[in-house]
């Protein structure tokens, strides 16, 4: 299900002018087999968690989200103007060999544009990406977004098989996107057996120039500063069969990892997953925890994880037990993080929890009227009335 959030912001500058989707009711993480073997071949049936299931259906555990997004979209697509602009953190499963950066399971953050076919959506989600790697103070020392093109890839197999009557321009792809991991002689080989040469790939590679789209993204991305984040690099190419047109990858600086993000427009994915029913251009990026986890260790950027309260209540008379979970109530509505002795224990016992909590303050009523609060960093402390208790906390 489909539903309107309010608003979409990068750095709390909200983007005007489209449907922002968040999905409150969560799509399910089983999805019918048929949903990625539809796009992808039964190749990819072996890289699954898939099992028949008591209906005797044969069900898969997502991969990925961009088909089930595809799928709803497809099914909701008329209640909504376009662009729609959707994210979504789904978990992930993939039936592999663990190793560092890809594990069976992951949670991914997604975010995709949906009817809008100009490179200024392009350029848009690519600027999200980087504003979302810079906010964990992440720099362009740190990491970059290599650019490419499908587009331009199809022309050049084109230009290649028409000498040959080549018709596997999918596996060529895919020989293309595992390079950087193969050896030199067994990309050569798998090209050979495709008609092409491993210099001629490399040699347009090294040429480096950019359409007429990836021009357009760049001069976008420099009229937002951000150009110094973004090259050209046609050894990405992005393995999945459902990419069309612009895709990228998102790799650290240094080289050391895999890469931390990946997407692109998959222009014709609604359409053959709606079986031709609806036809709106798409474009996403995926960006997983387990790299980006790996990432800001190396860099000393993980963020202290470290629960917060900031006020623990004590509760020193049992009589006052009643006032004290009023007290308590009152406070976390207010939208405090409050802890207190769910049993009666000694003033002291009390006092050393809030401090292993590293509470900010103390509350403890006085009377049925007043609540004296201490400030534990400052030592401070004032009396006041029950009821305005919350005010002098901030």
């Amino acid at each position: 299900m489909l539903t309107p959030a309010s608003s979409f912001s990068i750095n709390g500058a909200t983007s005007p002018g489209a449907i922002i989707f968040a999905n409150t009711t969560a799509p399910p993480p089983l999805e019918p087999l048929e949903l990625f073997t539809t796009k992808s071949g039964d190749e990819i049936v072996a890289q699954l968690y898939n099992f028949t299931d008591k209906g005797e259906r044969a069900v898969a555990l997502r991969p990925e989200m961009t088909p089930t997004l595809a799928r709803m979209i497809a099914a909701h697509e008329r209640n909504y103007k376009k662009p729609v602009k959707w994210f979504a953190i789904p978990q992930l499963f993939r039936y592999e060999r663990q190793q560092k950066g890809r594990l069976r399971e992951h949670f991914q953050f997604n975010a995709d544009i949906i009817g809008e076919t100009d490179a200024g959506a392009d350029a848009e989600l690519i600027a999200l990406l980087i504003d979302t790697l810079r906010s964990f103070g992440l720099t362009e020392q740190d990491f970059v977004i290599r650019l490419s093109s499908r587009n331009a890839w199809h022309d050049f197999y084109k230009k290649g098989a028409k000498a040959t009557g080549n018709g596997h321009e999918y596996q060529f792809f895919q020989t293309i996107d595992k390079l950087e991991r193969a050896a030199p002689e067994e990309s050569e080989k798998k090209l050979a057996a495709l008609g092409f040469s491993l210099a001629d790939v490399n040699q347009f590679i090294e040429s480096g120039a950019p359409t007429v789209e990836l021009e357009s993204i760049l001069q976008n991305l420099a009229a937002r500063g951000l150009r110094s984040f973004a090259k050209i690099d046609y050894k990405v190419i992005r393995g999945l069969a459902y990419y069309t047109g612009v895709v990228f990858e998102a790799f650290d600086a240094k080289g050391e990892f895999r890469a931390i993000a990946g997407g692109g427009r998959y222009d014709n994915l609604v359409k053959l997953i709606s079986g031709n029913k609806v036809d709106l251009p798409a474009l996403g990026f995926g960006m997983g925890d387990v790299v980006l986890l790996e990432l800001l260790k190396e860099r000393k950027l993980l963020p202290a994880f470290d629960s917060r309260t900031d006020v623990f209540v004590l509760i020193e008379d049992e009589a006052l037990r009643p006032q004290s979970l009023q007290l308590v109530q009152d406070l976390r509505t207010a939208g405090y993080a409050v802890e207190y002795p769910l049993t009666p224990a000694k003033p002291d016992k009390q006092f050393k929890r809030a401090q292993e909590l590293k509470a900010g303050h103390t509350a403890k009523l006085e009377n049925d009227e007043y609540v004296r609060i201490r400030n534990l960093k400052t030592r401070a402390e004032l009396t006041t009335g029950f009821a305005s208790a919350k005010n002098h906390l901030r």
